[in-house]
């Protein structure tokens, strides 16, 4: 990877080591924790819209690598999505600036390939130039150093800002009228900040609940917490209603 661990020796490496360590001990900050709303639904399932905040995801090697070679994933709180769940552990996340997010939460299970998921503002601040990509494609796309407590990883590519997007199982393709790929809007209405979130991908599976996920920045900006009405639209619809 180009210029990450570009002028850094073993021993400034090492005191990174130490010093995310050393915080991990002082602090019990969460970290992965999501923000969640319910809105209006075209079928009977709940709509829920979750802030997803950053994480990263782990192959098998590089959580041996980071945690040890006999490492597993503990599980810290299930998610949404039934077998989906925030672990225990977490990673200190290393940009080209030689800036550092700690306590960066793992999502399980494994996956074939290592993915960091980051807001754009975490992307300014560490110096990485964000794609918004879908989930599992990473090409062209930027590296960055993870730090565990038994090693680090030097990745060439994985990092990414998420595109927002919808999870979808068969019936709620059906009741919404949308394909795999489609592109769909969330309407938001909160005290002073509705707005209209175009672009959300259909995302789909057969045991997959109703889930649109966007991430921190994007969750700030329409005060989520605070919504009082929430709607899933196709593009069509949006429009003649504007």
């Amino acid at each position: 990877m180009t210029g990450v661990l570009q002028g850094l020796g073993r021993a400034e490496i090492e005191q990174v080591v130490r010093d995310v360590l050393r915080r991990r001990a002082e602090t019990a900050v969460p970290t992965g924790a999501s923000v969640a709303a319910h809105g209006q639904s075209a079928g009977s399932r709940p709509l829920l819209v979750n802030v997803s905040a950053r994480h990263v995801h782990l192959s098998r090697e590089h959580l041996a690598s980071l945690f040890g070679p006999a490492a597993e994933l503990e599980v810290h709180r299930a998610l949404y999505q039934d077998g989906f769940f925030a672990a225990k552990q977490t990673v200190a996340v290393v940009g080209s600036r030689r800036r550092m997010i700690p306590n960066v939460r793992v999502l399980g299970p494994c996956r074939n390939a290592t993915q960091v998921e980051l807001s754009f503002t975490d992307g300014v601040s560490l110096g990485i130039d964000l794609p918004v990509r879908i989930s599992g494609d990473h090409h062209d796309t930027p590296g960055c150093v993870l730090i565990g407590p038994a090693g680090t990883v030097e990745l060439e590519a994985g990092v990414i800002r998420a595109m927002r997007h919808v999870h979808m199982g068969p019936a709620d393709l059906a009741d919404y009228d949308v394909a795999p790929g489609d592109a769909m809007q969330l309407r938001i209405e909160s005290a002073g900040c509705t707005a209209l979130l175009e672009d959300l991908i259909v995302r789909d599976g057969e045991d997959i609940k109703l889930e649109v996920h966007i991430d921190t920045d994007e969750g700030n900006a329409v005060n989520l917490p605070a919504a009082d009405s929430i709607e899933l639209l196709k593009p069509e619809i949006c429009a003649c209603r504007g």
